[in-house]
């Protein structure tokens, strides 16, 4: 069962983050930014002027108290103990920004907007230094790789994943998930149809630095794999019924969390696949054609617990939550020594699910 943080939002939250030091924030609709204490209680609120909606929330890993939040086409510098007015902000995108992410050595901020650009701030001098755009339309969300703070990954409504250098103004390697999708189902559908377009919501990349995953509209989860200036796919498998919100790996683990449209979250355990993959490269599967000759019917009511192997690329859920509510946001953090869940959804609550087993 899940824990209710309440009290903190009027409106729908639309973002969670969480610092080493057991500070939460949360930004929703309206311009509402809130910090809460590890037992659920709201400790300081504000609302940013224009009333945008907060759409990414970050702290900095070596100032814990410090915080970077996206609203509009802002970023605003906060210390969460005196939620009052900004330290600073930067104007730097041309459209509403829908994600943010500090580089390792917290030089960097990468900011995805709905141009489909990404802009990189330089935070010592306070200007941009690469303004990358190769997207042709929304640019939902970027991750800079850690132990690489020179490199990141990005994901948009173009169906198009990509790898970056800020050594190069182009990316060093692109795939378009709808094009890969239709070499894998070839024969299954009819030509031009088109009932969920792999429109690429979420990514996140695992501690290591070297794999990352991508959430998409076709209801499924993709895990990639850095291999110089390229990436392969390592695997494809499907849990939601409908898009995928977020993807979201727990820190020094391939233990990846997943949110959808669907209302339900899913946690799995890539690690088998992955070292079984890195021991023997030559052996990709991604690309073999499904055995059973029809598709999996979109939008069906597919048990919780999935069994079909073949389903998900022969990985299994570890944990499936009916949680009922299009998920906005997903976060994995401990609370209070213990691992949990924290969840965003379409209502003004954050709801927190217990995650001992793990």
């Amino acid at each position: 069962m899940a824990v209710k943080w309440t009290g903190g939002h009027s409106s729908p939250v639309l973002c969670l983050n969480a610092s080493k030091e057991g500070l939460l924030v949360s930004g929703a609709e309206g311009g509402d930014l809130t910090a809460w204490g590890e037992d659920g209680t709201p400790l300081g609120h504000m609302r940013f002027q224009g009333a945008d909606d907060v759409t990414s929330v970050l702290f900095s890993p070596s100032r814990p108290a410090k915080l970077y939040a996206s609203h509009g086409e802002t970023i605003s510098v906060l210390d969460v103990r005196s939620l009052k007015d900004s330290l600073d902000h930067f104007h730097v995108n041309e459209e509403e920004i829908n994600c943010l992410s500090l580089n390792q050595t917290e030089n960097l901020l990468a900011s995805a907007d709905d141009s489909g650009a990404i802009k990189i701030l330089d935070l010592e001098n306070k200007k941009v230094i690469r303004s990358l755009k190769r997207h042709s339309n929304i640019c939902s969300s970027v991750a800079f790789r850690p132990q690489r703070p020179q490199s990141l990954v990005s994901c948009g409504l173009d169906m198009q994943v990509m790898l970056w250098s800020l050594q190069k103004a182009r990316p060093l390697w692109i795939t378009n998930l709808q094009e890969d999708e239709t070499e894998e189902m070839e024969g299954t559908q009819s030509p031009g149809q088109l009932l969920n377009p792999a429109l690429a919501h979420s990514i996140s990349v695992a501690s290591c630095g070297n794999i990352f995953s991508c959430g998409a509209e076709d209801g499924k989860v993709r895990i990639f794999r850095v291999m110089g200036v390229k990436c392969e796919q390592e695997l494809g498998f499907k849990g939601h019924t409908l898009g995928v919100s977020q993807v979201c790996f727990l820190p020094e683990s391939y233990l990846l969390l997943t949110g959808g449209n669907d209302g339900k979250i899913m946690l799995w355990d890539a690690n088998s696949e992955v070292e079984k993959k890195q021991k023997s490269p030559t052996k990709r599967t991604h690309r073999k054609k499904p055995k059973r000759g029809t598709c999996t019917k979109q939008g069906g009511n597919t048990d919780a617990s999935v069994t079909d192997e073949e389903e998900h690329g022969n990985i299994l859920p570890k944990l499936n939550i009916e949680h009922g509510e299009k998920v906005n946001w997903l976060l994995g953090t401990k609370i209070k020594g213990h691992q949990n869940i924290l969840v965003a959804d379409q209502t003004s609550c954050i709801s927190v699910y217990p995650l001992n087993e793990f």
